[in-house]
């Protein structure tokens, strides 16, 4: 299962690789512990073991999210295919244990843990002789250590790692990078946003298809936008650009908003909800402040939708059935 651990040994540390082999250390070390415990008899000691070992969610994500994506640019897309897939096998597993720890149903849990033990240690090895040894001869450094941000939004399932670019001198955050590098998208008549590129056709079509109303007030109370949806729950017109805001509600509704803007201002709130139903729908409205970095007040985000659909949904719905 570690046939492939003596090359890791010899990255620097927090080489993603590497992390990802301390965590096999960890997963190991709880699936042997995991088979040792009677849940019946142990049943607190099974579920300190099993939640530890269910944080395997996040390697999976990291692997999902950040490496699989590398591997594709390269060519290499069969991760993406198969082995996200068997993620997802063990992932239906993990709940289906933690449907039995509720119901307290010992004999499912003695009966099922040995198959996510067994498809933990299945897929462990598939990575040590397969994955990491491929991804490894395929992605350049500068690529590896591109890895380390996103892989803190995710988290790991050990103490947080040392972060390898710390040590590389003229270290730029993947945020704040703005040279165009050979493996990225072409970025020409496009604008660096926190997290990519897009240019303003890309970005106009994106806010026009959301499937929500969006109003923007800027700090001074003034509406600057407002997307144009196919469907929108409330009608819009250029008109209210460049309005107060004071002006663009209802009089018995505006006394609301302007304490909303208010509390938004002083830094006290900064979110407002209401939902309420309006023509035979029901219509959720959510209210967000705006701030930048410092802290700053920017202005607010109305935020508009018709959740009918939404609130009649029930069961599980997993497959596609357009056919």
């Amino acid at each position: 299962m570690n046939s492939y651990l003596p090359t890791v040994e010899n990255l620097e540390n927090g080489h993603p690789v590497k992390v990802y082999y301390q965590e096999s250390a960890l997963i190991q070390k709880l699936i042997l512990e995991i088979t040792d415990v009677d849940p019946g008899e142990e049943l607190q000691k099974y579920i300190n073991i099993f939640n530890q070992l269910a944080t395997i969610e996040k390697r999976f994500a990291r692997k999902e999210n950040q490496l699989f994506p590398y591997l594709e640019k390269h060519g290499w897309n069969g991760p993406s295919r198969n082995m996200w897939s068997f993620h997802d096998v063990l992932r239906d597993q993990i709940r289906l244990l933690r449907e039995y720890l509720e119901q307290k149903d010992f004999d499912k849990l003695r009966t099922n843990t040995p198959y996510l033990v067994q498809g933990i240690g299945r897929l462990l090895t598939i990575e040590d002789q397969v994955l990491f040894p491929n991804a490894m001869s395929l992605l350049d450094e500068t690529e590896w250590m591109e890895f380390y941000s996103g892989d803190e939004e995710i988290g790991w399932m050990i103490p947080k790692p040392e972060d390898p670019n710390k040590k590389k001198e003229n270290y730029v955050h993947p945020a704040d990078d703005h040279q165009i590098k050979a493996h990225q998208l072409n970025t020409d008549h496009t604008y660096h946003y926190d997290e990519g590129y897009m240019s303003p056709e890309q970005v106009n079509l994106l806010l026009r298809f959301l499937p929500v109303d969006i109003t923007y007030v800027d700090e001074n109370d003034r509406v600057i936008f407002y997307n144009r949806g196919e469907e929108r729950v409330f009608p819009r017109s250029k008109g209210i650009i460049g309005r107060e805001v004071q002006f663009c509600h209802p009089p018995k509704s505006v006394h609301m908003v302007l304490r909303i803007v208010e509390e938004f201002k002083a830094g006290t709130k900064d979110m407002a909800e209401f939902w309420f139903d309006y023509r035979g729908r029901k219509i959720h409205i959510r209210y967000f402040a705006i701030r930048d970095d410092n802290k700053t007040y920017k202005g607010v985000i109305e935020m508009s939708q018709d959740v009918t659909e939404i609130q009649q949904l029930e069961g599980q719905k997993r497959l596609l059935d357009w056919d």
